[in-house]
């Protein structure tokens, strides 16, 4: 039956370009599925989606056996178009338009000082290839980015800002060479060439090591005195040098988050740069010192809390909302994805429907991230794991997703402390290449096709597989739906907008489609 389908799917359907698009450069590195190949004279680009016709749907994929964002295009049927199932795997699935939930803001990548250092190691027109395969319409066009304040474990060594103890009026606040040489040339190359808003948002590792507890950026510890004291006023003052510091290169900043990964901060002898809150502390943290702070100073950005693990909530958020001198400082809460294994989705529902003025932002997810872990050139099990948990995150109230590294090398890395991690794109910068990873395009179903401003609409399926589905209206009322297979076979798929008919399409062996129509 599964040939059959194939067969079906061979005989109806025409395969096409988009607008701009240059194809793939494969290479198969024998890890089960090919990367990208960029290098000085070529790149793979995306282009521009082609205008909707009426009555017709443009369907993207990609999957394991090699397709990286294929395109054709379908014809709606004014009739149900109901196949015999047969014991063959199916689904189908009804758009509700009308029953709408959470607005997405985009998605993005965090630009630490590994991903620029290895974007920097290219030649000019490789950086720029790179930034354009991420943030212009040629690429995915993202529309989020994520800037640590000073060094964190993606860095080549271990600094802050303002490293002159005592310095309580922060006199000696410099940005690094990290920040002034790459970051800040890099975000405004990203500006230029993003058709898209970019909402930016920073997020510190560690205070200098004065102002905490333990004398050292890096370990266990938390900052030095009592809540209202002069450390943790000048810990707030931080936030706002180090915001007026890239507005003098003209970047302004749409948010931050409170501190990254608060609890590594109180555990025992942790390997890398943190700061220890609790939830009662960092409530207090924002109410007595940080959101007064900025408000003083003219600042009225997105205010995020936690930027740790799911299965911190619904507590994290229950300590720091129920507070109504915290939470009116607060816009949302961000969280990360590593272990999800036991921090089931419906953390996020209970949260949202305790809080839903508050919005929930995925901040931070890679793979290979455990240090028996390294890179793999061609994962498509990876890419299934981005795409699972975007996919997830969306369906339960989440409103954006934010990678890590936008680069690492090789190794996976640098990093001073040793760790290692995957990412979308991999720099060579010895041979002159980068290689975009199953990762890469996971991310690209996503932020290429669901623009900031979509919101998820209801989808009504049913299936005998694990088939997972979501669906959007765009801010110009296209539909959207992202659908993931990553079983071992093809599916019918049956979908159907009530306004315009229905149209069947086959879900290939452990892929992404995302499907896009005019909803007229």
């Amino acid at each position: 039956m599964a040939r059959a389908i194939f067969i079906i799917y061979s005989l109806f359907h025409v395969t096409v370009l988009s607008s701009g698009q240059n194809p793939c450069l494969k290479r198969n590195y024998g890890q089960g599925s090919v990367v990208c190949v960029c290098n000085t004279t070529y790149c793979d680009t995306v282009g521009y989606i082609d205008k909707l016709s009426p009555g017709k749907i443009q369907v993207f994929e990609s999957n394991k056996e090699g397709l990286r964002l294929q395109k054709k295009v379908l014809n709606f049927s004014p009739k149900p178009r109901n196949q015999s199932r047969n014991g063959q795997k199916w689904a189908s699935a009804l758009v509700n338009k009308n029953q709408r939930f959470q607005e997405i803001l985009g998605f993005g990548g965090c630009f630490t000082d590994t991903s620029v250092l290895n974007i920097g190691n290219l030649p000019l027109n490789m950086q720029k290839m790179l930034l354009k395969s991420y943030y212009s319409p040629e690429g995915i066009e993202y529309s989020m980015g994520r800037v640590p304040m000073a060094s964190t474990d993606f860095s080549t060594h271990v600094y802050s800002y303002d490293d002159v103890p005592g310095d309580f009026n922060l006199t000696y606040f410099k940005l690094s060479e990290e920040d002034v040489k790459y970051k800040v040339p890099f975000l405004h190359q990203v500006f230029i060439m993003s058709e898209r808003p970019i909402r930016l948002f920073a997020s510190p590792w560690s205070s200098p090591a004065w102002m905490k507890t333990s004398e050292n950026m890096t370990g266990n510890g938390t900052i030095k005195g009592e809540l209202g004291g002069a450390y943790y006023n000048t810990w707030a003052n931080y936030f706002v040098k180090f915001l007026k510091a890239y507005e003098a290169y003209n970047i302004k900043f749409w948010g931050l988050t409170t501190e990254n990964e608060p609890t590594n901060g109180l555990q025992y002898n942790f390997s890398f740069q943190c700061l220890g809150f609790t939830p009662e502390s960092q409530r207090d943290f924002i109410k007595m010192h940080l959101g007064p702070s900025l408000e003083t100073a003219g600042y009225k950005l997105k205010i995020m809390i936690m930027d740790d693990q799911r299965f911190l909530l619904p507590k994290w958020a229950d300590v720091v909302l129920s507070d109504p001198q915290a939470a009116r400082y607060v816009s949302g809460v961000g969280f990360h994805w590593y272990w999800n294994e036991i921090s089931p989705p419906q953390l996020l529902d209970i949260t949202h429907n305790s809080f839903p003025e508050h919005f929930l932002l995925a901040t931070e997810a890679c793979e290979g991230s455990w240090p028996w872990e390294h890179v793999i050139l061609g994962s498509w099990e990876r890419g299934e794991g981005y795409a699972h948990d975007i996919l997830e995150d969306l369906s339960h109230w989440t409103v954006g997703w934010v990678d890590w590294n936008l680069a690492v090398n090789l190794e996976g890395g640098p990093s001073w402390v040793g760790n290692s991690a995957d990412a979308p794109i991999v720099v060579n910068s010895t041979g002159k290449e980068f290689y975009k990873q199953p990762t890469y395009y996971a991310m690209a179903h996503f932020s290429k096709f669901v623009p900031p401003g979509s919101q998820r609409i209801e989808l009504k399926h049913e299936t005998n597989t694990n088939l997972e589905m979501v669906a959007f209206l765009s801010p110009n009322k296209s539909v959207v739906i992202v659908v993931v297979n990553r079983s071992s076979d093809p599916v019918m798929l049956t979908l159907e907008d009530p306004d315009l008919g229905s149209f069947n399409n086959v879900v290939s062996p452990r892929s992404f489609q995302t499907y896009l129509w005019s909803s007229g």
